[in-house]
């Protein structure tokens, strides 16, 4: 009868055995694991995981972690081969018990058998799959050692928090490496594979104490620490993080997507999401904070210019039960020092706020001077004196509390823009992207504005018009007539008439330089009509602004849709000496096992070697290939250059001279002031800026760029280059410096006042007897589109040159202007453009 029992037995285990799954799986294990997103400094600013796992070979995993899960989950794991028989027999003898009084049964699985259904056996709890578990452990046990079964065991386990494993459980739990983690958090984490949502450490703390605690006191009594060490440990507090998965870095959200989908695009989503690469982003991170922190602050600045829009919504005090706030959810999107409060009492001079909480606080009237009511066409209400024009009781808005150190219950009025923008910042000789700001808030839009957004970009292609005159032999000096000008489309009796921003304001004869500086309209067209349209699409083309332009003469004035992530490549290859740079975001990109699968700069340097020179025995700099195309020569790139820093100094960038850095820049507007623009740098940094509404309507009457856009550079500015050691702007070999009259470009004396260094390409200077100056005066009188004559005879002479009539007056206001003269530096901006024309093609 024994036989008959132990023959049925064995047929029975040999049918169980025969479709148990194949160890192969285990021998070339590779888990998902999460793909993680670094800063240019090695900062994580973002992972991205289906499951959150941080693969660490087991001779990186400390080993009093071992340890830990060794006393917790299987005290003889280092005894048995597979499966703790003494275990299973204590267990089945004390359910027997636990079955007849009621209580929870308990188990016998080791660490072996855990890695068994984990991998190879469904989580069903039928005695059959049992038995099939063990027969499977104990093959494990023979074809892996024991280190390689833990290191399963250990990377595999989910411990709640969306953490598998015990790298990336440490991480969410406490935010450190497993080497930093003390015995009690490493005692915490190996309390967890019963059951991780009993044991959460905020919601659950109690519990998960005393289950840390037992785990130490097992630690103890197996040897791997000592009763003091045990006792101590229990004593600490259970001190967890409530650290977030997915973006890291809250002020890099729009620059962490543009990551997303840029490796998703290269690698595809599984290995994005599991396949453990390491991301190293250009990213630098105090860069990224200034410059969301200047867009945010620059936005805000120009809401409140354009008053309040009253508040999120209203709540009856007398209706409310317990705490009005309760059930209001803050608006997304906004600083965490932002928050929500209800006003209860109103004077004339002070208003009474109450916050979640039941935090009380004021608003003063000269919080509120700015909240002027919101009317039609971008207008105003009254200027306001007392608080019942702003505010009724039970309005519910957001505030602020203001810094200030005798009176900490004062608040001031805050509410979310409407108006949106963006802010890039890159290096001009490599395109490594340092900051990129998207819009206001990630939360409330992810529509990026730096990359996603096609709009017209006004007075900041101007540079690229006269950058296209310089190369075809124009000078900075070349004098250019600004007067009244005319074209019609043709058989379209409409006229195309530019004005510039000074409406009826023309300045006569003034140098090509003036014109960039001073962002004359009328110059521009002219300058466009006489070299034909060709250069102009030829260079827009050339630098990456557009991938085709129409050559109409109203893309001279930038109407013309791009980006500003292309226009910061354009602006770089002025600054680095006319070298084409295409801006990136990626670094590198490795795979899990180290291996770069892609590297921004591909330059390959075989002959690079330590040299030492032989006279001073210094060590020698290699020399690396530049790859970067030449788009336009470096005399041409630096005179734009030079006359853009000219701009800053005396043009539409004017209110960036008090920050005493060098820089050049140029602003854009653009029809109705919809759109403005600033992009400018310094010698080893552009920033480019703009903002805009998402649906195109006016910002508002004098909103242009130098209102809306210069203001975020300059914050931007200020602090990134504060340590920055100020340095000129680099002179290529072959440019001839001479000192000209900034307004008038006729020679100059260095010590004359105005006098400035201009630069020439050589054989091009002016000299005493000729200034060298090249009269550009085609279309002084109406310049006709059907074959007609593009200059009215008999007008009379400049210079020996004949100048046409022309209709409207040169001067402000009908006074006559000296050739060059300027108005303030407030008044200087680009005239925006007809859009209705524009739209008509009558240019």
């Amino acid at each position: 009868m024994a036989v008959v029992g132990v023959l049925a037995i064995g047929i029975f285990l040999i049918r169980l055995s025969s479709d148990l799954p194949d160890l192969e799986a285990l021998a070339v294990y590779e888990p998902p694991v999460m793909s993680r997103v670094h800063a240019g400094d090695g900062k994580v600013i973002a992972e991205y995981a289906r499951q959150h796992r941080i693969f660490v070979p087991i001779a990186a995993i400390p080993k009093s972690v071992i340890n830990a899960f060794v006393s917790a989950e299987d005290k003889t794991y280092y005894e048995h081969h597979g499966v703790d028989w003494k275990g299973v027999l204590r267990a089945t003898r004390n359910n027997v018990i636990n079955k007849i009084l009621g209580r929870r049964m308990e188990g016998a699985s080791t660490l072996t058998q855990q890695v068994a259904e984990n991998f190879l056996v469904d989580t069903e709890q039928s005695y059959t799959k049992k038995i099939r578990k063990m027969i499977i452990a104990t093959r494990i046990e023979k074809v892996f050692n024991k280190d390689q079964i833990l290191e399963l065991y250990l990377n595999e386990i989910y411990l709640g928090n969306r953490a598998y494993g015990v790298a990336a459980a440490s991480l969410n739990y406490f935010g450190k490496s497993l080497d930093d983690l003390a015995v009690s958090e490493m005692a915490f984490l190996a309390a967890l594979p019963k059951g991780p949502a009993n044991y959460h450490p905020i919601r659950k703390k109690a519990r998960a104490i005393a289950r840390r605690n037992y785990v130490l006191q097992r630690m103890a009594a197996n040897g791997y620490i000592t009763e003091e060490v045990s006792i101590a440990a229990q004593e600490d507090d259970l001190v967890s993080i409530e650290r977030l998965t997915g973006d890291k870095f809250e002020a890099a959200a729009y620059f962490v997507e543009a990551i997303r989908r840029e490796v998703f695009s290269l690698y595809g989503e599984d290995q994005l999401y599991d396949g453990g690469l390491s991301i190293r982003t250009t990213l630098d991170t105090t860069m990224q904070q200034t410059a969301r922190t200047a867009l945010r602050d620059s936005l805000e600045e120009y809401d409140r210019r354009h008053g309040w829009r009253g508040p999120l919504q209203k709540i009856d005090l007398v209706a409310v039960d317990g705490d009005p706030l309760d059930e209001l959810v803050k608006p997304r999107g906004t600083d965490a020092d932002w928050v929500l409060a209800v006003v209860t009492t109103i004077s004339a001079k002070t208003t009474r706020i109450l916050m979640q909480n039941n935090q009380i606080g004021e608003i003063e009237l000269s919080e509120v001077k700015w909240a002027r009511k919101q009317l039609p066409q971008a207008l105003l209400g009254p200027t306001i004196k007392n608080m019942h024009q702003v505010f009724s009781l039970g309005d519910v808005v957001m505030v602020k509390r203001l810094e200030s150190e005798d009176d900490k219950s004062l608040y001031g009025l805050r509410q979310i823009p409407e108006v949106n923008g963006a802010i890039m910042a890159m290096d001009p000789h490599t395109g490594r992207v340092l900051a990129m700001v998207g819009g206001y808030s990630h939360k409330r839009s992810e529509f990026n504005r730096a990359i996603q957004a096609r709009r017209q970009v006004g007075s900041s292609f101007k540079p690229f018009v006269y950058a296209s005159a310089l190369e075809l032999d124009y000078t900075p000096v070349s004098l250019i007539l600004d007067a009244p000008f005319i074209a019609d489309g043709g058989a379209d009796t409409r006229f195309y008439k530019p004005q510039n921003y000074e409406s009826g304001a023309f300045y006569g004869l003034s140098t090509l330089r003036l014109g960039v500086e001073k962002s004359r309209n009328v110059m521009t067209v002219r300058l466009a009509q006489e070299m034909g349209m060709a250069p102009i699409v030829d260079i827009g083309i050339r630098m990456g602004i557009y991938d085709e332009l129409l050559p109409v003469l109203a893309m001279s004035l930038g109407a013309g849709e791009t980006t500003l992530w292309r226009l910061m490549g354009a602006y770089a290859a002025l600054v680095n000496g006319g070298r084409l740079v295409t801006p990136t975001i990626l670094d590198r990109v490795q795979d899990r096992n180290g291996k770069t699968i892609l590297k921004h700069d591909t330059r390959d340097c075989p002959g690079c070697r330590v040299e030492v020179a032989p006279t001073s025995g210094r060590l020698v700099e290699p020399k690396l290939p530049d790859a970067r195309p030449q788009v336009i020569d470096s005399t041409t790139a630096y005179q734009m250059v030079s006359i853009l820093e000219g701009a800053v100094q005396r043009g539409t960038g004017i209110r960036l001279r008090s920050l005493g850095k060098t820089l050049g820049g140029k602003t854009g507007t653009t029809n109705d002031m919809k759109d403005g623009w600033f992009l400018g740098f310094s010698p080893d940094l552009v920033v480019g800026v703009y903002v805009g509404f998402d649906t195109p309507s006016t910002m508002g009457k004098g909103e242009a760029g130098s209102r809306v856009a210069l203001p975020v550079f300059k914050r931007f500015m200020e602090k990134a280059l504060e340590n920055v050691p100020n340095a000129p702007f680099r002179i290529p070999d072959g440019v001839s410096l001479v000192w000209v009259d900034a307004k008038t470009g006729e020679i100059a004396r260095p010590d004359q006042p105005g006098a400035i260094m201009e630069a020439f390409r050589p054989g091009t200077e002016p000299s005493t007897s000729n200034q060298g100056v090249r009269l550009s005066i085609a279309g002084a009188g109406i310049s006709f589109g059907g074959g007609l004559p593009t200059q009215t005879p008999g007008a009379g002479t400049e210079n020996g040159v004949q100048i046409a009539n022309v209709e409207g007056k040169v001067g402000v206001d009908g006074q006559p202007i000296e050739p060059g003269a300027e108005p303030s530096p407030d008044d200087l901006e680009d005239a925006p453009l007809d859009d209705e024309e524009l739209l008509d093609g009558v240019y």
